[in-house]
């Protein structure tokens, strides 16, 4: 491709709205451009690395033994309302009424359309094991669209669903997907980690995130320092195994007055007590009732935990006038004795200790010496807050380290979620009706195009993983009235082309300044430099654009140099 007749409007500035340094440079660099929140056109130097991404992933599903297909983004909400999400998934789902009024939905994930494709074909269990994918552009309606391609509304994923007859052939289809997600993201050129997860909205018993590791990670990611455990912070977890239980006794309650003490810091300063000795009350509405949790003042819940414990879909902070009407106190005075609520849970560290001071649910006032076997009608307790610095690794006691990732895959082990309610079912062996068990297997491709930008870049601009640049050379023509320039110029374009080399000839009269800094900031992985006075040396100029290094290729054995140059740049970008 020739640089002069490409669409790639380079910009000097990156737009106001643009807050993390992929959506600058994709913006900058001529690859991406807004048409409304959270949905962008790829310009087509964004097109060329998004098909690049895509076409990585598709040979290792393949590899791995997946069918592609291709399903509507337009779904019947009927099949939503088969598996009851239509109602719970909330208002990311984006649903429309055709001429008919009748409900349909803009597909954000195909686990209810896959499921009723395969439940309509599949009879025999000797049509198992199935997978079957596609890569796709999805709509999730975020209620705050943000960072570019990080977190749009309109994004390309690939789906992935796997279908099985037993729960051994489950996991081995689970264990292809996440060998094969591997693969593919070391050939992405990305440094990434796979961490244990939470399921959320699709469901299911078991998963994994494949996270890209970079510091501005909207994710935070828990690893071990001494042995393999990795989850993310949503999943963490905390072990209390080795830490011993002496609650020893505690004196009866007592309440006294904390006059506009509401926070954790003012009544610990208060009463003259160390923040760990509060007992924090929080109310949450879950599914539209009350609950309690209960943790020590100094640490952080974890709602998701709280979520899979209740078994709830919606969680909602509770709002003052709650507060006030659950427990007839403003907010910063509720406590867990006495409190009039379905269900209370405990992090399971405070039960570990007793003497608590906790909110007396009466305005300025507090209770002192809580127990909270004794003092509390507690429903459960687990594990509900989250992971610090200071807590053990889960796995081994070693000490645990919270880098920053941003999330490009997930893998689910589904279960019979979505076949049970669809009833898709199979003949066995047997001839007896059994569930089919199902996976599914994400991978966000536009994504990951955010975040190679994230973990690559530098002041200049982007430095893209060669497998994933829109073109691997640039080569850059320095002085375009200079015949032999030119003549040089043409002739190694021709030359790379025919050896398969993705090359885009940079042919404008451009100043040489404007075009090292477009090379710079797209981030072409190799530049190849044509000018008149290494010309006359009988040399052109190459540089590596990750590391800097330059090194000057022989004209008349410029084919051997540059494969030996190129040899070493694609070494330095393996996994």
């Amino acid at each position: 491709m020739r640089l002069s007749a490409l669409y790639m409007p380079t910009l000097k500035e990156a737009p106001a709205d643009a807050e993390v340094i992929s959506h600058k440079l994709l913006v900058r660099a001529g690859m991406i451009r807004k048409l409304t929140s959270g949905i962008y056109t790829y310009l087509p130097l964004g097109r060329r690395s998004l098909d690049k991404i895509a076409q990585i992933v598709r040979e290792e599903m393949n590899a791995a033994g997946g069918q592609e297909i291709f399903m509507p983004m337009v779904q019947p909400g009927d099949l939503w309302k088969e598996t009851g999400r239509w109602d719970v998934y909330g208002p990311e789902l984006l649903r429309v009424k055709d001429r008919h009024g009748r409900d349909y939905c803009l597909g954000p994930t195909h686990e209810e359309v896959v499921t009723d494709l395969v439940r309509g074909e599949v009879r025999s269990y000797r049509q198992l094991p199935l997978n079957l994918y596609q890569i796709q552009t999805k709509f999730r309606d975020e209620i705050r669209p943000r960072f570019g391609l990080m977190r749009g509304r309109e994004f390309v994923m690939k789906d992935a669903y796997s279908f099985d007859k037993d729960a051994h052939g489950a996991d081995a289809s689970y264990a292809a997907m996440y060998d094969a997600y591997t693969r593919a993201f070391k050939r992405l050129g990305l440094r990434f980690r796979a961490v244990q997860a939470d399921s959320g909205a699709i469901g299911g018993s078991y998963s994994h995130e494949f996270m890209v590791l970079a510091t501005t990670g909207e994710d935070t990611i828990v690893t071990c320092t001494q042995c393999e455990y990795a989850a993310n912070l949503e999943k963490a977890e905390v072990c209390y195994a080795n830490e011993p239980l002496d609650r020893g006794e505690c004196p009866e309650l007592v309440e006294v007055e904390t006059p506009g003490m509401h926070t954790v810091a003012e009544v610990a300063k208060f009463l003259e007590l160390p923040e760990s000795k509060i007992l924090k009350t929080l109310l949450y509405e879950a599914d539209g009732k009350p609950v309690a949790v209960l943790l020590r003042g100094d640490r952080e819940l974890n709602e998701i935990k709280l979520k899979n414990l209740a078994g709830v879909t919606n969680l909602e902070l509770a709002g003052p006038e709650q507060v006030k009407k659950w427990t007839g106190a403003a907010v910063g005075f509720a406590g867990p004795v006495g409190l009039e609520v379905e269900r209370i849970y405990a992090d399971e560290e405070i039960m570990r200790d007793t003497d608590w001071a906790a909110g007396a649910n009466k305005d300025d006032m507090h209770v002192l010496h809580v127990d909270i076997p004794r003092d509390v009608k507690l429903t459960a307790s687990a594990d509900l807050r989250t992971v610090t610095m200071d807590d053990p690794c889960p796995a081994c006691g070693g000490g645990i380290e919270m880098p920053r990732g941003i999330e490009v895959g997930h893998v689910f082990k589904l279960g019979t979620k979505y076949s049970e309610a669809m009833n898709a079912t199979f003949l066995d062996e047997a001839g007896k009706e059994q569930l089919m068990i199902m996976g599914c297997y994400g991978i966000g491709v536009s994504r990951i195009l955010a975040a190679a930008i994230e973990q690559n870049n530098d002041e200049f601009g982007i430095v893209f993983p060669p497998s994933i640049a829109p073109y691997e050379v640039a080569l850059l023509t320095l002085g375009a009235k200079d015949d032999a320039v030119v003549a040089k110029s043409e002739e190694l374009y021709e030359l790379l082309t025919d050896k398969g080399v993705d090359v885009l000839l940079d042919d404008r009269g451009e100043r040489p300044g404007v075009k090292f800094k477009d090379a710079d900031l797209v981030g072409f992985p190799i530049q190849v430099v044509v000018g008149g006075k290494a010309l006359a040396r009988g040399v052109v100029e190459a540089k590596d654009r990750r590391t800097g290094e330059k090194a000057e290729l022989p004209v008349d054995a410029f084919e051997e140099a540059f494969d030996a140059f190129r040899r070493h740049v694609l070494e330095g970008w393996t996994i």
